[in-house]
């Protein structure tokens, strides 16, 4: 039997990771068609079925598992000697791949990106925007970005930001017609803009003041899971909102949003780049975390 090649052994692991022909075929660049071909091919060679494939999904068997079980840390390890003589080039090249929230993507994009385009030009980034917290390893992600207490325990964060508030907004025509809440309590009575998370549960809001703490459940004519479509609907008259503040900043700024209860809202949670600990750094990965490291320090 001939010895499989690394491009066809990289393809099974991709296909096996993802369990999907589409999102494989996405990270490698390539279409799925040539990527099954691959697949068939690597099956013939091996004598062994590797998938089991439906019309709607695809699973590695028991074959396929052991496989990726034995070979992943094996290409691990042969990208990392690989990334052992990037130094040597004199310049920084490749790809990182970003998972992130809308609000934390809009960050990267205005905070790091400039300054990685300026100094690592031949360094491509690639950002998914994701409101669900996912397995940044099991999705082909170098990293991820979410609020700290959210990143998994086993993951190294970089911070990205201080302390963030939320914000409770409204527009100027919904305040003058239903009046400024004057504690959490009173949100009660107001048309209030739902945040339902990832996992389908609505979020409740959270307040403190001079060491109260409470948490409020709100009702209203709209449940949304992005934030921006949440300052959007404020910006329309729909309610309040409670939002990271750097997402409601530029309709505050324009006049189009007010804040309210104020006082009943600190600084929380900082948002971080997290990556796994457990494998080298690629000289991209790194150059990126590095200007991560400084924006947040100028911050």
């Amino acid at each position: 039997m001939s010895r499989p090649s690394i491009t066809d052994l990289t393809a099974f692991v991709a296909v096996a990771s993802h369990r999907s022909f589409r999102r494989a075929a996405d990270e490698l660049a390539t279409a799925p068609s040539t990527l099954s071909h691959t697949i068939r091919a690597l099956e013939a060679r091996l004598g062994v079925r590797l998938f089991n494939r439906t019309t709607r999904s695809v699973a590695p068997t028991q074959a396929g598992l052991e496989l990726l079980a034995r070979l992943k840390p094996v290409l691990g390890a042969l990208d990392d000697a690989l990334e052992s003589v990037a130094g040597f080039r004199g310049e920084v090249t490749g790809a990182v791949r970003i998972n992130a929230p809308r609000v934390g993507a809009a960050l990267i994009v205005r905070e790091v990106l400039p300054l990685m385009a300026a100094r690592h030009p031949e360094v491509s980034m690639d950002i998914v925007v994701e409101g669900e917290l996912v397995d940044i390893v099991a999705g082909g992600f170098d990293a991820g970005v979410r609020l700290v207490g959210s990143i998994p325990r086993d993951m190294i964060a970089v911070p990205l930001t201080r302390p963030m508030r939320f914000v409770c907004v409204a527009s100027p025509a919904y305040l003058d017609r239903a009046g400024s809440p004057k504690t959490p309590e009173d949100l009660k009575t107001h048309q209030c803009i739902g945040h339902r998370l990832p996992g389908g549960r609505l979020y409740r809001w959270d307040f403190e003041r001079n060491g109260q703490a409470l948490s409020v459940d709100v009702t209203g004519p709209v449940v949304l899971d992005d934030e921006e479509l949440m300052v959007e609907a404020a910006v329309c008259g729909l309610g309040v909102a409670y939002v990271v503040e750097a997402a409601a900043a530029a309709a505050l700024a324009a006049g189009q949003l007010r804040e309210v209860l104020s006082p009943w809202l600190q600084a929380t949670e900082a948002a971080a780049v997290y990556y796994p600990g457990h494998r080298s750094v690629p000289s991209a990965l790194r150059a990126f975390l590095d200007i991560v490291r400084e924006v947040s320090k100028a911050g």
